[in-house]
């Protein structure tokens, strides 16, 4: 069985792409697929330039990367969905209310992964174990504050502006990816 992890932000042309390819590259050798859609997001456009060049800098080929918009489907399908504001968590669950135990934003999962306790029984699999262990770790946790489970927009920003947040993004990634490195 494969796992999937769905990345959603607005327009699907800079930071959820930039965080399918950076998982990529975390999770390689697990049987774990990513993708991304964006809540606005119109379809079949190329990533960012400035998202293009960071996401090859991961060893991956953005070339073929075409935006999309997030469908009912997409999240239905997912394992686990991690948007990149708490508004685009909202719309997710808005149109999937099934998801809502398995959606949340990038950076509250990766507060909530590094908090969580390894599992040692991963029955349903490395990935379900993690979103598991991440969503028993919500409890022990403080509240953040308002805007800190949101990722910021790079766009019409810099290159540096996109840097920053690649380094964000592969931040709130890492404790997800040792989660699931101890779960098998």
């Amino acid at each position: 069985m494969v796992d999937r992890v769905l990345f959603v932000c607005h327009a699907n042309l800079c930071r959820s792409p930039m965080a399918e390819y950076i998982a990529r590259r975390l999770l390689a050798g697990r049987a774990v697929t990513v993708a991304s859609a964006g809540t606005d997001a119109v379809d079949d456009l190329p990533m960012h330039p400035y998202a293009a060049d960071l996401a090859a800098e991961t060893g991956g080929d953005p070339t073929d990367f075409r935006s999309r918009r997030l469908r009912r489907e997409h999240l239905v399908g997912a394992t686990l969905v991690l948007a990149a504001t708490r508004r685009q968590r909202s719309v997710c669950t808005a149109l999937a209310p099934a998801s809502l135990h398995r959606t949340f934003t990038l950076r509250q999962f990766g507060r909530l992964a590094a908090a969580a306790d390894p599992t040692t029984d991963p029955a349903d699999g490395p990935l379900r174990a993690a979103v598991e262990a991440a969503a028993r770790a919500r409890g022990r946790l403080q509240p953040a504050t308002g805007d800190a489970d949101d990722l910021r927009d790079p766009i019409g920003g810099t290159v540096a502006d996109f840097r920053r947040c690649a380094e964000e993004i592969e931040r709130s990634m890492r404790p997800l990816a040792a989660l699931i490195a101890t779960a098998g």
